[in-house]
C-alpha cells in the first residue's frame, strides 16, 4: 500500500504508520488543532515528546480526531518520548511514564522513544524502558539521536534491540553511516526536521524538481524521504499544509531525480550533543522544557 496507511513492520512484529504529524514547537492549543486536523484526513501516526511540553494538547487533539473521524484509539499510532531531565532507574522512569499517559489521556502509547542518550543515565533508563515495555503499556520502545558509538554500547546491554531510531533526516543531513548501522541491526530509521527545518526547501535542486513535477518543494522532499524508505513526521499547524504534505502517493521521483536530492547531502545537523547544557555548560538548550513555553486561551 502507497498512502498515509502505509505501514512498515518493527523488528517486533508491530506496525508503524511510515508517515505521521510531529508537533515539535508548538503549544498545546495548536497541538490540539493540528493533530485533531491531520487525523481527520487520514493521518494515524502522531509523535510528540514531554520536552515539547504539548502533550495535554496533544492527547486533546487524539480525542477530538477520533470524535470527528469515527475512528477508534487503535486505529492510531502514538509516539512520545522519555524526557532527558527524567531519565534514571526504573522507578523514575515509571513514574515519568505513567505522568505522561495522563498527559496524553491514553492508556498505553504504541512507541515510547529515549529523547537524547543522557550519557550518565541512558543505559539505566533503557532498561527501565524494557521493563515498561514488557508490562504492555507500550507496544514498541526506541531511541532518538542515538550515533553509532552510543547505540553499540546499547546494544551490548540491552535485552530488546529498539525497534526505531529518530534522526534528524533531510537532504543536507543524510547520516548515511548510522542508517546504514541501524538498518543492520533491523533498526528503522524516523525522520524528524524532514524539510532541514525549511532551509532545504528553497533549494535550487528541489525548486527545479517541484516545477517539472508540478508539486510544493515540500512534497519532492518528502516524496524522496518515502522512496528512501525512511519514516516521516513532518510538523505543520496549517490545515492546508497538513493536507498537502500528504499529497505524495500520486506521483514518484524518477531514480535520477532520486539521486540528485542523494548529492545533496552535507552532514549538516541542526542540534547535536554539544548543543545541549548537560554535554556543554555553553549549549543553547537546556535541560527544561520551560523553553516551551503555552498560555491559556
Amino acid at each position: 500500500m502507497d498512502g498515509l496507511h502505509s505501514t512498515i513492520t518493527l523488528n517486533n512484529g508491530v506496525k508503524m504508520p511510515r508517515f505521521g504529524l510531529g508537533v515539535w514547537k508548538t503549544d498545546n492549543h495548536t497541538s490540539r488543532d493540528s493533530v485533531a486536523t491531520a487525523i481527520r484526513n487520514g493521518y494515524l501516526g502522531i509523535d510528540t515528546a514531554r520536552q515539547y511540553g504539548n502533550e495535554q494538547g496533544t492527547g486533546a487533539g487524539i480525542k477530538l480526531g477520533l470524535e470527528q473521524s469515527g475512528l477508534k484509539r487503535s486505529d492510531l499510532f502514538v509516539t512520545t518520548k522519555l524526557y532527558n531531565g527524567e531519565q534514571g532507574d526504573y522507578d523514575q522512569v515509571s513514574r515519568a511514564f505513567e505522568n505522561q499517559l495522563k498527559d496524553l489521556g491514553l492508556d498505553y502509547v504504541d512507541l515510547y522513544l529515549m529523547h537524547w542518550p543522557v550519557d550518565k543515565t541512558y543505559l539505566e533508563s533503557y532498561h527501565a524502558m524494557e521493563r515498561l515495555y514488557r508490562e504492555g503499556k507500550i507496544r514498541a520502545i526506541g531511541v532518538s539521536n542515538f550515533d553509532n558509538d552510543r547505540m553499540k554500547n546499547l546494544l551490548d546491554e540491552a535485552e530488546i534491540v529498539p525497534a526505531v531510531n529518530q534522526m534528524e533526516f533531510n537532504p543536507t543531513n543524510q547520516e548515511h553511516e548510522i542508517l546504514e548501522f541501524d538498518r543492520s541491526h533491523k533498526i528503522e530509521m524516523t525522520a524528524w526536521s524532514p524539510l532541514g527545518g525549511g532551509a532545504s526547501l528553497t533549494n535550487p535542486v528541489i525548486e527545479t524538481l517541484a516545477k517539472k513535477y508540478g508539486r510544493s518543494t515540500a512534497q519532492i522532499i518528502l516524496r524522496w524521504e518515502w522512496q528512501r524508505n525512511i519514516i516521516t513526521v513532518v510538523k505543520s499547524t496549517h490545515g492546508k499544509r497538513i493536507i498537502q504534505n500528504s499529497q505524495i502517493f500520486n506521483f514518484s521521483l524518477s531514480a535520477e531525480d532520486v539521486q540528485q536530492i542523494n548529492k545533496l547531502d552535507q552532514g549538516k545537523r541542526a542540534l547535536w550533543y554539544d548543543d545541549f547544557q548537560w554535554h556543554n555548560p555553553k549549549g543553547a538548550f537546556a535541560n527544561s522544557i520551560a523553553q516551551w513555553s503555552d498560555t491559556k486561551k
